[in-house]
């Protein structure tokens, strides 16, 4: 069995689910997933784990993202991105936006903030996801979310076009964040309609676009029977906290027993020794629990 993560980067009209299918065809694996959906448009980085590694897919989904796209002011769709029929409209013009006003918008939203998901999406209500409730006309109450933004910025200055007014940014955020839903919310506190224009995921888990690699570029190396694309389980829990235990601690946790790491404050660690991932620990009643041993 192989067993390790993949950067893989995933293209435009690919499903994550899609990705991992034809992985699994390509290095002949049952045992695949990935850490972290994107939706069919966006590109860039989706995390695999493959073998064994699929034990740390959690903590991969739980890290935090970046991502680099383009806003656009003037319309707004139903998906929130450019794939959705026309909304609403409103004109804009060269001499009415600033990017200082745009700046210091984009700054508020730093923080914890609070998004409604988009209907076009995955999340779940009453058993029912909300893309096909909006596939069927229905409008349902959905759950408002807290999710925490890092970073915020512009990266392109305003580009002024047949009167929709475009620009790029890169936002740092955690897990859960809507991406889109950031776009439409800064048109509407801008005071015009909007859509994110286009998505891509720029760092995740650890791993970053720069590295990633194509499926074809991924079942290219199989055939040379080269796996120098797998890498180490550690990248899967890249966010968490380190702690270097003794071999006596290792011993007490192949056994499923609690050790005491009396300096660390930390709910959840992962546990090394010699540079190999042992374990999940988890805080419990002053000492620390093995959550998911590794070895």
């Amino acid at each position: 069995m192989i067993s390790g993560i993949i950067n893989l980067k995933k293209v435009a009209g690919m499903t994550s689910h899609d990705a991992v299918f034809k992985l699994r065809k390509i290095l002949n694996e049952k045992k695949i997933g990935h850490g972290g959906t994107l939706d069919p448009d966006v590109t860039g980085v989706l995390p695999i784990a493959v073998g064994k590694a699929t034990r740390v897919i959690e903590f991969m989904t739980d890290s935090g993202k970046v991502y680099e796209g383009e806003v656009t002011l003037g319309f707004s769709t139903t998906t929130e991105d450019s794939s959705g029929d026309l909304v609403d409209v409103s004109p804009i013009h060269s001499n009415e936006l600033t990017e200082e006003k745009v700046d210091i918008a984009m700054k508020s939203f730093i923080g914890e903030i609070e998004q409604v998901p988009p209907m076009y999406s995955a999340v779940k209500v009453n058993g029912k996801k909300l893309y096909e409730y909006a596939r069927n006309g229905e409008t349902v109450e959905r759950p408002k979310r807290q999710v925490t933004i890092f970073e915020f910025v512009r990266t392109s200055p305003l580009s002024f076009k047949e009167e929709t007014c475009s620009f790029s940014f890169r936002v740092n955020c955690s897990k859960g964040t809507y991406v889109r839903t950031l776009a439409v919310d800064l048109g509407n506190q801008l005071g015009y309609a909007s859509h994110m224009s286009f998505l891509t995921r720029t760092s995740a888990a650890g791993l970053n676009f720069l590295e990633s690699l194509t499926l074809e570029e991924i079942a290219e190396k199989v055939t040379q029977e080269d796996y120098s694309f797998l890498l180490p389980m550690t990248y899967g829990v890249s966010d968490l906290p380190k702690v270097e235990l003794t071999k006596e601690m290792v011993t007490d946790i192949s056994h499923g027993r609690f050790i005491q790491l009396p300096h660390n404050k930390e709910m959840v660690l992962a546990g090394f020794y010699d540079n190999q991932l042992i374990a999940i620990l988890e805080s419990r009643d002053n000492l620390y629990k093995p959550r998911k041993v590794l070895i």
